[in-house]
């Protein structure tokens, strides 16, 4: 299967590449991980909702333009579904099992994702009401990718 993280911005801190790149290592060994990057639009400060909306409308169609039509598209957003690790892990196996061999999680920049992708999405996953800042979310969700795997392989992993 195909895992690919579709997000807006690139990460700057070292601290966090390093926690992707160990974390797309360990993925490799289950599926074929990816990371496509669109770039982000900076927001001027105290910009009006119009403005913010404009925004996150460019990021959205830099991302719609990544989005094949077989793909299987999962958009992390707070009003999303809020499974336990063993529900995701269920959900990533059946995709599989039902011939999905392309899963696209989205993650969009500091202002959340356009209707246009929410609309494009199949269904939309949330880790918490809390917000996080978008770099610290692609190291959480590889991790419950990788932890989704280990659990499908029935391979011990720390809780």
């Amino acid at each position: 299967m195909k895992i690919s993280i579709l997000c807006v911005g690139k990460i700057k801190e070292d601290f966090y590449k390093k926690a992707i790149l160990e974390y797309m290592k360990r993925l490799s060994r289950y599926c074929k991980p990816e990371i496509i990057e669109v770039p982000d639009e900076k927001t001027p400060e105290g910009a009006s909702d119009a403005v913010m909306d404009q925004i996150k409308e460019k990021e959205g169609e830099q991302l719609l333009k990544h989005l094949k039509e077989n793909a299987y598209v999962i958009a992390l957003a707070i009003q999303g579904n809020m499974p336990d690790s063993l529900e995701l892990a269920d959900k990533i196996d059946k995709l599989g099992l039902k011939g999905k061999s392309h899963i696209v999680f989205v993650i969009g920049g500091s202002l959340g994702l356009s209707e246009k992708v929410l609309k494009r999405a199949d269904e939309r996953l949330s880790f918490s009401n809390l917000t996080f800042p978008h770099q610290l979310m692609r190291v959480i969700l590889l991790e419950q990718i990788y932890r989704s795997y280990r659990i499908i392989h029935k391979e011990p992993y720390h809780k």
